[in-house]
């Protein structure tokens, strides 16, 4: 009787260990999906863009544009506008075009400080355009980025190890 206690004791604890050691990588953070309805009247106010998109919207998403919403109200009235210009625009976009910039959005973000400052300066030419050519520019077919190459391997130096 003892014997089936401590056997039964044993498989229990090897059991917890078990649950104790599985790999905490397969954990996901799941974020509370609040609905349009469960917003409080400022956030609808300054989220109002993207309202017929919300509940469509994955939980990191909403708890993003809530945490925009939360510190809307001491932002500059320059940066209060900027935002709601960006939210108009990302509302009207289709969802191949929204995949597009979140994409090109992830390119940009990786590229090395050099490269991040010439787009910068090409941007804001861009911005100084007058809106004609703007117009212009925006009804020719976009170019593909061009793919980012990974830099040249160094070649070994004495004794294989490479020089730097």
């Amino acid at each position: 009787m003892a014997q089936g206690l401590v056997r039964s004791l044993i498989a229990a604890v090897a059991a917890a260990l078990a649950l104790v050691a599985t790999p905490v990588a397969h954990a996901q953070i799941v974020f509370k999906s609040p609905k349009w309805g469960d917003l409080s009247p400022q956030e609808k106010q300054v989220l109002a863009p993207l309202a017929p998109d919300w509940d469509k919207l994955d939980g990191a998403r909403k708890e993003k544009w809530r945490g925009v919403a939360q510190r809307y109200p001491g932002m500059h009235p320059d940066e209060q506008q900027r935002i709601q210009q960006q939210m108009r625009t990302w509302s009207q976009l289709t969802p191949e075009q929204r995949a597009v910039a979140r994409q090109q959005y992830k390119s940009l973000k990786s590229l090395p400080p050099d490269k991040k400052e010439e787009v910068r300066q090409k941007w804001e030419e861009y911005q100084s355009l007058p809106p004609e050519r703007k117009r212009e520019l925006a009804s020719k077919p976009a170019r593909p980025m061009a793919p980012m190459r990974a830099p040249a391997p160094v070649p070994p130096g004495p004794a294989g190890v490479p020089a730097r």
